[in-house]
Order: C-alpha cells, then sequence, then structure tokens
C-alpha cells in the first residue's frame, strides 16, 4: 500500500511539473533573458527613432548585462549600447520587503557587480532604497553618492509621497537638466492615492526641485496630457527637470485602459497567472507579438501615448520577468 501511495504522490508531482511548464510552451520557450534584452532594445530602437534622445530605463534585471548573467560574463555590449540607465531597488535597504534593514552583504555585493559593469559602460545608475529612519535615509544617499550611483530613499514603499525628509532634495541644484547623466537626484512617485486630485498632485511636484522624477501616466484613469507634462518640467528653482514615465512590460495590469475583462489565465495565451505578490497583476509572455503590440508600435499603444505626451524617457518595470519563467 505504501509503495502505491509513494507512487501516487510522485505520479502528482510530474503532472504539477508538467502543468507549470504547460505555462510557458503555450507561448513557446525562447531564450527567456534574449527575449527580454531584444524586448527592451526593440523599445529603445523605435521610441529612439521617433524622439531621438528619449531615454531607456530598465528597472532591475541587471543580470541581463552580462551573457550568462554572472559578473565574470562577458558584457551584452548590443544591450548596454541601447540603454541610457538602469534602475535599481534595495541596493542598500529594504531587500525583500524589509523596509528600513540594511541589505544582506552577499546580496548587496551581488547587485553592486552589476551595476558596476553598468558604470563602466556608461549607463547611468539610479537606485531606490526603503528606509524611513533619517540617519539610514542619510546613509543611503551617502552610500550611493560614494559610488556615482543618484538615488531616491523612499519612506513608504507604495511610492505614494513625496517624502518630508530631507527637507530638500539631496544635491539639491538649481541647473537645467538636459540629460540624464546630469541629474544629481531624482523622485520616485507612482502611486497618486495620497492625493485628491491630478492638479494636487501636480502642484505638489512642480513646488519641489528634484532634477528627475519617475511618475505614472495615469492619474487614477485620467491620463497625463502634454500640459500636465509640461507644467512638471520645471522646478521650483526654475531649472529643468526631466519627466520620465513608468511603464511595466513584464505584466499586465488589470486596471490599465488595455484591460478586457474577458481575459482569463491562458486566453488570452500570453496571460499567465497573477502574481502573488502584486494583486491585479499579472505575468505574461512577453516575447510575444500580441504583447508587444499592446506596448508599441501604434497610436493606441502604451509606449506611443507616453511619446505623444511629451514624456522626457520610460521607466521600464518587470525587465526581471524572465525569472519568473526560468524557475517553472
Amino acid at each position: 500500500m505504501r509503495n502505491y501511495l509513494l507512487l501516487f504522490l510522485l505520479l502528482i508531482s510530474v503532472a504539477i511539473s508538467s502543468c507549470k511548464k504547460q505555462k510557458a510552451k503555450c507561448c513557446g520557450e525562447p531564450d527567456y533573458r534574449e527575449a527580454m534584452r531584444e524586448f527592451v532594445c526593440a523599445i529603445s530602437q523605435y521610441s529612439k527613432f521617433l524622439h531621438p534622445g528619449f531615454i531607456i530605463i530598465p528597472q532591475n534585471g541587471e543580470s541581463l548585462f552580462t551573457g550568462n548573467g554572472e559578473h565574470s560574463g562577458n558584457p551584452e555590449s548590443d544591450y548596454l549600447n541601447f540603454i541610457d540607465a538602469t534602475g535599481k531597488e534595495e541596493l542598500f535597504y529594504g531587500f525583500d520587503n524589509r523596509d528600513n534593514e540594511q541589505t544582506p552583504q552577499d546580496e548587496h555585493d551581488w547587485m553592486l557587480g552589476f551595476l558596476e559593469i553598468a558604470k563602466a559602460n556608461n549607463v547611468v545608475v539610479m537606485t531606490t532604497d526603503y528606509c524611513s529612519d533619517q540617519t539610514k535615509m542619510d546613509d543611503s544617499y551617502q552610500q550611493n553618492l560614494d559610488q556615482g550611483f543618484i538615488s531616491f530613499a523612499a519612506d513608504h514603499r507604495d511610492l505614494d509621497n513625496i517624502p518630508l525628509y530631507p527637507n530638500q532634495p539631496f544635491n539639491e541644484n538649481a541647473d537645467d537638466i538636459d540629460s540624464i547623466s546630469e541629474a544629481k537626484n531624482f523622485l520616485y512617485l507612482i502611486s497618486t492615492g495620497a492625493y485628491s486630485s491630478k492638479q494636487s498632485m501636480i502642484d505638489a511636484i512642480a513646488q519641489t526641485n528634484y532634477d528627475m522624477m519617475v511618475i505614472d501616466f495615469f492619474f487614477e484613469n485620467e491620463e497625463l496630457t502634454v500640459a500636465d507634462v509640461d507644467a512638471l518640467c520645471t522646478k521650483a528653482n526654475g531649472g529643468k527637470r526631466l519627466v520620465i514615465c513608468y511603464m511595466s512590460i513584464g505584466e499586465a495590469e488589470d486596471y490599465r485602459w488595455y484591460w478586457n475583462d474577458k481575459w482569463k489565465v491562458g486566453n488570452p495565451c500570453w496571460l499567465q497567472p497573477e502574481n502573488p505578490d502584486w494583486k491585479g497583476n499579472y505575468r505574461v509572455c512577453y516575447w510575444m507579438s500580441e504583447w508587444q503590440n499592446i506596448i508599441y508600435g501604434s497610436p493606441d499603444s502604451y509606449l506611443d501615448k507616453i511619446l505623444a505626451a511629451g514624456f522626457d524617457g520610460v521607466y521600464l518595470d518587470i525587465v526581471d520577468g524572465f525569472e519568473y519563467f526560468e524557475d517553472l
């Protein structure tokens, strides 16, 4: 009887494994890392053709910088040449959602090794640490400065506020910022729940002196307009700043305009299970043309709307989505 039970459990295990793999097989099984590199490069090439100087910033997924995903690997020069900066979360504080805690040394060293490759290839490094203790915020800013990175110490994980501390942006200046290499600080604000209206949010940001900001394209379900973006482009001290738009390319979000209420996991084929850590966010087979067409290539696509609104660049999230498929 015990042997039959063991055999039954083995068959169940095999079935579950096969079922997991089927999620990806319906979309094909590409080289997941190379497919993400190609996706980011296509976004960059397309947007820079339409708007020369448009800034491309993938967040996380830094192991894409080398061919073998190790510090010792050969740099992926084509990929690095197509991006202007890289965003990295939790380098010094907040690793694994442990806000206000120092990132373990081994994890820090792993991330830092790839960020050094980025710097060596003239890719600007932007970091976001999650800490609310003022001493730790100061430490985050200083350690990032020592590494030659521009940084933001977020005291809210939801990125829904302008921190009250420090009173002025770290490395505040009145310079005009015409390229990302000139920026000395940035604000990361992509959740809007703290503001009663789009205008109140714009007014609050306009009163700051951040050199650059990352912001969502929508306030609730309302798109930011050319006039809105233009209002955000000037710092309170009169200097020009860069306005970068957040866009997720590795997950579909059921609160975006493109979402179809008839969709369900597996239909369309590229729609994969919901991310258990982020309600309403669904994994996607990002290499499939049906998903990529939602992201760019037509007037109604996500990127084209961002370009038309006059943003200076795009901040690409869930670039590390390849890890989900590699782990199936």
